[in-house]
């Protein structure tokens, strides 16, 4: 028997009651929540900003301060928590600074606010000796990386370039070079006679002497030049709760060795103002970043990301 079409199902059709169509148009009106936007941004900005102020942030080297072992252009991890924290951990932005940098172009302010100094750190120890720590000179807001070498209680100076510690010279190895590649970022323009070229590239050939600290932490120095400015320092001594910090690239590091008007660090520094310890390099850039995004790849330094910045230990 064949069906009749008064027997198929026939699909029930809804329809929107003039009941429904006031809901409708109230949510098509309502559109984006920036209310909640605005709250999720606040939330991920204050995760962000407490990730960078208590566990890690990210460093740029802009010097060569730090030769051989950092290069300007490397970008470093640094440990927050490594030493407890005092009043330079906070990362609080300073709006009106990063307009007047990143907009105006006006250079030499950071880009944060500085909080007054507070005597004392949570969870506070002394930095161990060869470690590499971010500092920040008493009275400023900028960021310096240098090396621990004087600890409280230390009696120190330097001599003919040695550095010498509680009367005892610290063991220098005998002076080799090594060659760093020139590029943008490192030019070579600041050592006369150091440009050589390689395999058809040029380097620059450095005069390095490896420094061991009495806790047997070792690393290299550049040692340019016999009788430079900071050749030749105290003795002093190292208050408590104070450390005394150079730079690995002897005769072109402003560090412990001079005043703060010389844009150096004004003697040992209180504790209170390390702000961290540099871990390891994430990646390097050789100063040809363009606007076209092949350079974000070709101006990328092999061999560097990885690198721990950890002295190493003698066995």
């Amino acid at each position: 028997m064949t069906p009749t079409a008064s027997d198929a199902a026939v699909p029930e059709v809804q329809t929107a009651t003039p009941d429904d169509q006031p809901a409708k148009i109230d949510e098509a009106r309502r559109g984006t929540d920036w209310w909640g936007e605005i709250k999720g941004i606040f939330w991920l900005l204050l995760v962000v900003l407490g990730f960078h102020s208590f566990i890690a942030k990210p460093f740029y080297i802009p010097s060569e301060s730090m030769l051989p072992g950092m290069l300007v252009g490397d970008r470093l991890v640094v440990t927050k928590f490594a030493y407890g924290w005092s009043f330079v951990s906070p990362t609080i932005p300073n709006p009106a600074a990063i307009f007047r940098s990143a907009v105006l172009r006006q250079p030499g302010e950071g880009w944060t606010v500085g909080l007054p100094f507070t005597a004392g750190r949570i969870l506070g120890r002394v930095p161990t000796r060869g470690d590499v720590v971010i500092v920040t000179p008493p009275g400023t807001r900028n960021d310096y990386i240098k090396r621990v070498v004087g600890l409280p209680g230390d009696t120190l100076e330097v001599r003919g370039g040695v550095l010498i510690l509680n009367g005892k010279p610290v063991p220098r190895g005998p002076m080799r070079y090594v060659d760093l590649p020139v590029d943008a970022n490192s030019p070579c323009t600041d050592y006369p006679g150091a440009v050589r070229l390689v395999g058809g590239s040029q380097v620059c050939h450095l005069p390095v002497v490896t420094e061991t600290l009495p806790n047997g932490r070792r690393y290299d120095t550049v040692d340019l030049e016999p009788n430079s400015t900071g050749d030749n320092f105290g003795p002093i001594r190292i208050p408590a709760n104070h450390v005394f910090l150079m730079g690995d690239n002897r005769d072109r590091s402003a560090d412990s060795r001079f005043g703060l008007d010389d844009q150096g660090l004004g003697g040992p520094v209180p504790y209170e103002n390390i702000g961290g310890r540099a871990e390891f390099i994430t990646f390097s850039l050789d100063g040809t970043t363009s606007l076209n995004p092949i350079s974000w790849f070709t101006s990328l330094r092999g061999g560097r990301a990885g690198t721990s910045l950890h002295a190493e230990e003698t066995k």
